[in-house]
């Protein structure tokens, strides 16, 4: 089985493939000040919950853009399942052309993503990922990443109205049923909700110009996904396993290509 790890900001959803099945997956919050045995306890408890062993892992594939997890979490890959974790970075065979003016400053999880999208959906695309941070990718017709735009997230947004304005409170974020409301919570997640929708709208609509091709697909992933896809008929798909399936995408390609024979070497 193949344990697949995409390390956000604020969470690390991870699944576990039985060949190209996706037959668990979990989210969890990401947190800097974790142990690798802080890891194991947690990751264990998860697979216990559900009869999965550790022991059963045959390889690992991270992908992350939070540097300041990587220590714990690649020796918790070594301590408990005996496994030096293939990494999503510079070196790894993904098959995306990337037309950035630097490819490696390409997230990670923007290229997951892409790779996923493009076999699952074809092309062209327009990817939004609603994570920490709101990240829009365009793919060419010909399968290129040709870059994109990158907003503070929706609960970034939030916080921010809530840490920098003395009177308004911190909200959940929850569709009220009107846009005009009648009290400081509703206003705040009117504004909120549907200002991002307004948002991911004009957005989308300046890159199908870019484009140059009004029936570019448009793919959503990330947590609050299905919150903003509802109140815009311009996302054609939710997709919350994208990152999870791209990881295992370029797993497959590295491992065909014999990038894998030094795994066990802990």
């Amino acid at each position: 089985m193949l344990l697949v790890f995409d390390v956000g900001n604020t969470n690390i959803v991870l699944g576990v493939y039985d060949e190209k099945t996706l037959i668990r997956d979990w989210r969890v919050n990401t947190d800097l000040n974790k142990s690798s045995d802080e890891y194991g306890v947690l990751i264990k408890s998860l697979f216990d919950a559900y009869e999965l062993s550790l022991s059963a892992i045959d390889d690992i594939i991270i992908s992350s853009v939070v540097p300041a997890v990587m220590h714990s979490l690649e020796n918790f890959c070594r301590k408990y399942c005996k496994i030096n974790p293939l990494l999503v970075g510079p070196g790894i065979k993904t098959g995306l052309n990337i037309k950035y003016d630097d490819p490696k400053m390409v997230g990670a999880d923007r290229i997951v993503n892409a790779v996923a999208a493009i076999a699952k959906y074809g092309t062209p695309l327009v990817i939004i990922d609603f994570g920490t941070a709101t990240t829009y990718c365009a793919i060419s017709e010909k399968g290129e990443y040709l870059g994109g735009a990158i907003a503070p997230g929706v609960k970034i947004s939030s916080e921010a109205l809530f840490q920098n304005a003395s009177k308004l409170p911190r909200v959940e974020l929850v569709k009220p049923d009107r846009i005009i409301c009648k009290d400081t919570t509703s206003a705040m997640q009117a504004g909120i909700i549907y200002g991002y929708a307004g948002q991911v709208e004009k957005v989308v609509k300046k890159m199908k110009v870019e484009l140059k091709n009004e029936d570019t697909t448009v793919i959503a992933t990330g947590g609050l996904a299905n919150l903003i896809s509802s109140e815009t008929c311009l996302i054609d798909v939710v997709d919350s396993n994208l990152a999870l399936e791209g990881l295992r995408l370029i797993y497959e390609k590295n491992e065909a290509l014999g990038t894998r024979e030094n795994k066990n070497e802990v």
